[in-house]
């Protein structure tokens, strides 16, 4: 990997070690509700994607904090479109004060995963497939006989998916997207953090943004938390401000 270097908080340096780069993303101190973390990638003009997968904008450093951030968090939370868009697998490095990965939970009101994919077959640990109960019988029992935790729950807002967590005891949430859930999770004031790589390309085409969702949400102000530069990308780290 390409050198890290710190330019927020000061003082500035030069060559973030493993150390540094841990301290950077700690979390602080925890509450008793989940808090949320959410790590995108994007390029100078705003894609999300290169040929539809965020995978051709990304950098070593980028998938160095990408690791890390999993590391650090009690779940990975993602929006099915994401999981097939991006051919998800499952975590497998072990979560730190943990002795098994953070698992993949999964949101999908219609169940559409593909029980032979990456996300069932290549993991340490199951799955959880968060979904409800209109979403076709036969698509959650498929799930369930590939290994998938399918929990149905009365509905997929922010506040049920975030309480059903909470109730597992997985605080530290990790949400790598996709557009649609960081927008709900916005609308609902849900969103702690945000670690946003800015990877130096100009993408053009047709990608859409982190987030989208209906308008009208009040706009969460944030504040700058922290500042990595390598391989000209920034890596920035936001995290709420007060209103």
């Amino acid at each position: 990997m390409a050198r890290v270097k710190r330019l927020w908080p000061l003082p500035l340096l030069d060559d973030v070690d493993d150390a540094a780069l841990d301290a950077h993303y700690a979390w602080p101190e925890l509450r008793a509700a989940p808090s949320v973390r959410v790590n995108f990638v994007s390029s100078l003009d705003g894609a999300v994607t290169v040929d539809g997968r965020s995978g051709g904008l990304g950098t070593a450093a980028d998938k160095a904090v990408f690791g890390l951030l999993r590391e650090l968090a009690d779940v990975v939370l993602v929006g099915a479109g994401t999981v097939r868009a991006e051919d998800y697998r499952g975590a497998r490095r072990p979560t730190r004060g943990r002795a098994t990965p953070p698992p993949i939970a999964v949101v999908t009101g219609s169940a559409d995963l593909d029980p032979g994919s990456r996300l069932f077959t290549d993991t340490a640990v199951p799955p959880l497939v968060l979904t409800v109960e209109s979403a076709p019988a036969e698509r959650r029992e498929a799930l369930a006989a590939a290994g998938a935790e399918v929990v149905v729950l009365p509905r997929l807002t922010p506040d049920a998916l975030l309480g059903e967590l909470g109730r597992r005891g997985l605080r530290r949430v990790l949400c790598e997207g996709g557009p649609s859930l960081l927008g709900a999770l916005q609308a609902a004031d849900a969103v702690d953090e945000l670690c946003l790589t800015v990877s130096p390309l100009l993408a053009g085409g047709d990608a859409g943004r982190i987030a989208h969702g209906q308008p009208g949400a009040p706009a969460r102000p944030m504040t700058l938390a922290g500042v990595l530069h390598a391989e000209d990308a920034l890596l920035l780290h936001y995290r709420r401000a007060p209103r």
